[in-house]
């Protein structure tokens, strides 16, 4: 398939933001639950009031870049029109509550309400949803033999909270160091967890092979057949959205690529800052952040440009 950077960007951008938000709310819960950490350990208001401004804006600047999306943006709002049976749909109005909810959540701790661990519980369900509806968008369809998988939505979870743990360390470090430890604890095993969840999914997809061939997909059943044209004389749908135009050598860069950016370049990080070399935690972990999701941008391409439409048995190669 074609990977096409708006959805890459939104899926991205949202999944990061989704766990942020569920790192705060995690933070919030557990002091709440045990209100002697809450005694020791000193969380100020502003570090739940920046990291839902940064949640709420990783989450629109993935609204606005699905925009670049649609062929008629002016239409957008027939999207919702199928929630009863698209995941697509579903997705549409998971986003905008989630937005709504973290921004309500926001303004909780900004206004110090006593609602504010109320509000963060909805915002974090709302986060869950729209991990579910973005994954399902994908794994739902069956002739994608590459993304037909539960590890689909398994790889959405876990690297988008990965993701977001990692900045909310970050976050930690400028307006709450004491936890620090734990949120970079937390966000190294999300990590390894990510990674054992990708590399199993990257395992399986070298397996398949297509379930059609060359003949069921030309309806020709000779036992030799042989594509000696693509079936146009000039640029097409079929040949620009299924096809990524990619050599074999890029798609391994690639791979490589997100694997260290995504696990091992923010893994190493976090154990750097674990080990206690406090003056360089806010820095480390910023550049953790930084050089993650340049590695999940790159892996959301390769998920893309991996998966194998059906219909390239018809036209093999667009060149």
């Amino acid at each position: 398939m074609r990977p096409a950077f708006s959805v890459v960007f939104l899926t991205t951008l949202c999944g990061a933001g989704q766990g942020l938000l569920i790192a705060l709310f995690g933070i919030e819960w557990l002091m709440r639950l045990h209100p002697q950490w809450m005694a020791s350990l000193h969380v100020p208001q502003p570090f739940y009031v920046f990291g839902a401004g940064l949640a709420l804006t990783l989450g629109v600047l993935g609204l606005v870049a699905s925009v670049f999306h649609l062929g008629h943006p002016e239409r957008a709002w027939r999207a919702i029109a199928m929630w009863r049976t698209s995941w697509l749909s579903r997705e549409c109005l998971a986003l905008p509550v989630f937005l709504a909810t973290t921004f309500l959540y926001g303004v909780a701790h900004w206004m110090n309400a006593p609602w504010s661990l109320a509000a963060g519980g909805i915002a974090a369900l709302a986060s869950i949803s729209l991990f579910v509806c973005t994954a399902m968008i994908y794994a739902c369809l069956r002739f994608l033999q590459e993304w037909a998988t539960p590890l689909t939505l398994a790889n959405f979870v876990l690297l988008g909270c990965a993701s977001g743990f990692t900045m909310a360390t970050a976050c930690a470090a400028w307006f709450a160091p004491v936890i620090v430890p734990a949120l970079g604890l937390v966000a190294s095993l999300l990590t390894v967890a990510g990674c054992v969840s990708r590399v199993a999914t990257l395992a399986r997809n070298e397996r398949l092979h297509p379930r059609s061939t060359l003949q069921s997909a030309t309806g020709i059943q000779a036992s030799k057949v042989r594509q000696i044209s693509r079936g146009f004389t000039a640029s097409a749908f079929n040949l620009r959205e299924f096809f990524h135009g990619q050599s074999d050598a890029v798609m391994r860069r690639v791979k490589w690529g997100f694997i260290a950016g995504v696990f091992v370049v923010p893994l190493a990080l976090l154990v750097v800052v674990l080990q206690g070399l406090q003056p360089l935690s806010a820095t480390l972990l910023i550049a953790a952040c930084v050089v993650q999701y340049a590695g999940l941008v790159a892996e959301r391409w390769f998920f893309f440009a991996q998966a194998r439409h059906p219909q390239n048995l018809y036209y093999q190669r667009a060149a």
